[in-house]
């Protein structure tokens, strides 16, 4: 098949490979050349422009920070749409608000192109291991089709509803990621301050109904104060904000949620938006008076949101 991917990240890239590995012809375009260059030598054409992408394949895929970004590769003055032929598929795994999804499927409808949403979960390491969950969006067909593309990339591909549930499901998501890294969170540093065998604690915590992924493998980190970034603060923080606009939507109360949110944002605040979303311990401790210890990070500053290839959990 002849697949377009955009944006080329954390994630993205993996994904792309994936792709490539499986038998497909792929043109990939990203912001930073390296990053296409990496993919070249595995296989890929490179492209010059969203619009390239458009021009050679039947099938784009787009993995992008945001909703703008997503926007200007699409319909930009260079777009995807400006070469892409009427039949094809769009199929964005970015996480972007539920109402962007749906007001981007009208647009490439009108110009009789196919589009799901197409949010995936899973982390840097899902990507890497082909093993993400994708949450599909659209009508039947079109996540047929989608489906047959992702099964190289993903180890579940789940129809959740019409364009725009995927990214309801995304934000449901990102609410129980966030939700478990805090209270992560809040038992490390429990564990920390009362001299208990941190490391044997973890290890019968997650042996039982406490165990989680995200405990499996945001505790770790933690221990280590290792918050190089898998998935940003700030890009966790503008997920939250699609929750909470969905929650709002919806006239349902997500007070958790919303406390969060506001931990999150005190990250960034202090400058930890680069960080990975483990950092979020920081906060806390921060919080409880402890002195916060150093990170092995390479990027402690914050990142303003969507200007940073992107890396969706």
């Amino acid at each position: 098949m002849d697949l377009g991917f955009i944006g080329l990240g954390v994630m993205g890239e993996p994904m792309a490979g994936h792709l490539v590995a499986a038998g497909h012809d792929v043109v990939v375009f990203n912001r930073s050349h390296a990053k296409v260059q990496a993919l070249e030598s595995r296989g890929a054409v490179g492209g010059t422009s969203p619009a390239h992408v458009g021009e050679k394949a039947d099938v784009v895929i787009t993995m992008l920070p945001d909703s703008p970004e997503v926007d200007e590769v699409l319909f930009g003055t260079e777009g995807v749409v400006t070469t892409l032929r009427p039949g094809s598929l769009v199929i964005d795994c970015s996480t972007i608000s539920p109402d962007a999804a749906v007001a981007i499927g009208a647009r490439l409808a009108d110009r009789d192109i196919a589009f799901v949403d197409a949010p995936v979960s899973g982390g840097d390491a899902g990507a890497k291991a082909g093993t993400l969950a994708v949450m599909m969006g659209g009508d039947d067909e079109s996540v047929r089709r989608a489906g047959e593309v992702l099964t190289a990339v993903a180890a579940s591909l789940v129809h959740v509803g019409p364009v725009g549930a995927g990214q309801l499901v995304k934000a449901a998501n990102q609410m129980l990621v966030a939700g478990n890294i805090a209270l992560v969170a809040e038992a490390v540093t429990l564990l920390q301050r009362t001299g208990v065998d941190v490391e044997a604690a973890l290890a019968v915590l997650g042996g039982g109904l406490a165990a989680s992924k995200v405990l499996e493998m945001k505790a770790p980190k933690m221990l280590a104060r290792d918050f190089a970034p898998g998935f940003r603060v700030d890009l966790h923080h503008k997920d939250l904000k699609i929750a909470l606009a969905a929650a709002e939507q919806a006239r349902i109360a997500v007070p958790l949620t919303g406390v969060i949110t506001q931990l999150v944002q005190a990250l960034r605040s202090a400058g930890d938006g680069g960080l990975d979303h483990s950092a979020l311990i920081r906060a806390l401790e921060r919080l409880s008076g402890a002195a916060v210890e150093g990170t092995r990070s390479s990027t402690p500053h914050s990142v303003s949101e969507g200007g940073q290839p992107c890396r969706q959990h």
